[in-house]
């Protein structure tokens, strides 16, 4: 069993545990010492697991420890995974819901979190430190880079390319041969009908801009 802790204690983090679990359900495989979150107070239970501090808690590890960041925010994300570059004994596993349906034509970088009920299809390339939450629908021919976020009931058609640290809310649907820009939000329930620029957020059927930002 590996040592893994969850660093958020919001409502993905509890999820990430469940996913956890499930995973244990199917093939013991992972120590799941707690949640690490700067905003808990220590020793808080949450669903049967402590939090056990904030990140500086990682400090204190010698052994080799397992680390998966459930932060949906692309932005924090990064710059959690950024700051614990520095500790050699932390790795970031990839965590797959056992009953997550994927092709094996499909290539997941590492610390990426794929839940339960998605499906992906072929040649499809996820970046690292990925969230794919539940009951998605992954195309044909998906690119997606590092750090997205893609929210429950996301429908993404063949061809799609996702850039870096975008976020799709839940139940967008995008259609075949689009391209999402770096770090866009689509909001929720948006029909994604045309390619979107970087540093925007869209809404709406069709998915139109309402803000861009720098």
């Amino acid at each position: 069993m590996k040592d893994l802790y969850i660093i958020g204690a919001g409502g993905l983090g509890k999820d990430i545990a469940w996913l956890v679990e499930r995973i244990n359900q199917n093939q013991p495989t992972w120590d799941l010492k707690g949640f690490l979150d700067d905003g808990k107070m220590q020793n808080e239970e949450i669903n049967g697991y402590k939090v056990l501090g904030g990140c500086e808690y990682l400090a204190s590890l010698e052994k080799e420890s397992w680390v998966v960041c459930a932060v949906a925010n692309t932005k924090v994300r990064r710059k959690i995974i950024t700051s614990l570059s520095k500790y050699s004994n932390i790795k970031f596993p990839i965590l797959i819901d056992p009953n997550v349906m994927l092709s094996p034509l499909v290539r997941i970088g590492e610390g990426s979190i794929i839940c339960a009920g998605t499906i992906g299809t072929v040649n499809i390339e996820i970046g690292s430190f990925a969230i794919i939450c539940l009951n998605c629908t992954l195309g044909h021919d998906l690119f997606m880079e590092n750090y997205v976020t893609v929210y429950p009931s996301v429908t993404i058609s063949g061809n799609v390319y996702v850039e870096e640290g975008a976020e799709l809310g839940t139940g967008t649907k995008i259609i075949q041969g689009k391209k999402i820009g770096k770090e866009a939000i689509i909001g929720a329930g948006s029909v994604v009908v045309k390619d979107i620029p970087a540093n925007c957020t869209v809404v709406g059927v069709p998915a139109k801009p309402i803000k861009f930002y720098g």
